[in-house]
């Protein structure tokens, strides 16, 4: 196939998804009668990502695959286009998906050892619904606790190819001034936050809207034990 055509059937194809693409969906769009080879997709991806790099959006990779995403520097204008408040998270949320990003896998009574109070359930749903975190098994130790994991959700959301790219911990204690980066997607939708290779910290602007999401219990309310011995079912995304 002309390598011009195929870099904007890429280009379109990108545009057109709500989530990132990987190389093997990008192949499924050709026909048998008309294939094209994954090198070829590679190259049409790296004529595409240098197409972009005078203008406006960029073609990144995530753990889900490639997608076109406005720029940064570009973001405090393009927010203009949405009026609905953007969902702030609590400090209870921030620190427990901090936790389980870094410490994974891990369970809440471990969480909640290192924080020093107990996690409110309405936290883990928090970040359960929102498919940022995961089971991936249970610790084998009395009571069976569950192990938490994030999940290539977290990953994509965050801009990030791999848990890798997470940054060192010293690098996210002072976020308050960290801008947000759009999705170029997401013109139908609320906005979400993305910041590649600055993970987690950059939410608590605000506190959340669901007071319990925020709620510390005294740590004598934990419900689950932590052990030292580990039975994993799968293994955490990186």
């Amino acid at each position: 196939m002309d390598p011009q055509l195929l870099k904007r059937i890429v280009e379109a194809a990108l545009l057109a998804s709500g989530q990132p693409m990987s190389v093997a969906q990008l192949l499924a769009l050709f026909p048998e009668e008309q294939p094209v080879s994954s090198g070829e997709i590679g190259q049409a991806l790296h004529a595409l990502a240098e197409d972009c790099a005078q203008r406006s959006i960029e073609l990144v990779e995530v753990a889900s695959g490639f997608r076109l995403q406005v720029r940064q520097e570009i973001h405090p204008w393009i927010t203009r286009l949405w009026s609905e408040r953007q969902t702030r998270y609590g400090r209870a949320v921030l620190e427990t998906l901090s936790l389980i990003a870094y410490r994974q896998p891990i369970t809440r009574g471990e969480i909640e050892q290192i924080r020093g109070v107990a996690v409110s359930t309405q936290v883990i749903k928090t970040l359960e619904e929102r498919e940022w975190i995961r089971v991936i098994g249970h610790r084998d130790v009395p009571g069976k606790p569950a192990l938490f994991g994030t999940t290539r959700g977290f990953l994509d959301y965050f801009g990030l190819k791999s848990l890798d790219q997470l940054p060192p911990l010293a690098q996210i204690n002072d976020i308050p001034d960290l801008e947000p980066q759009l999705p170029l997607h997401a013109a139908d939708e609320q906005p979400e936050t993305q910041t590649p290779g600055i993970a987690l910290a950059h939410l608590d602007s605000e506190p959340a809207t669901d007071p319990e999401a925020v709620t510390d219990m005294p740590l004598d309310n934990a419900d689950e034990a932590s052990g030292p011995a580990t039975t994993t079912t799968e293994q955490p995304t990186s």
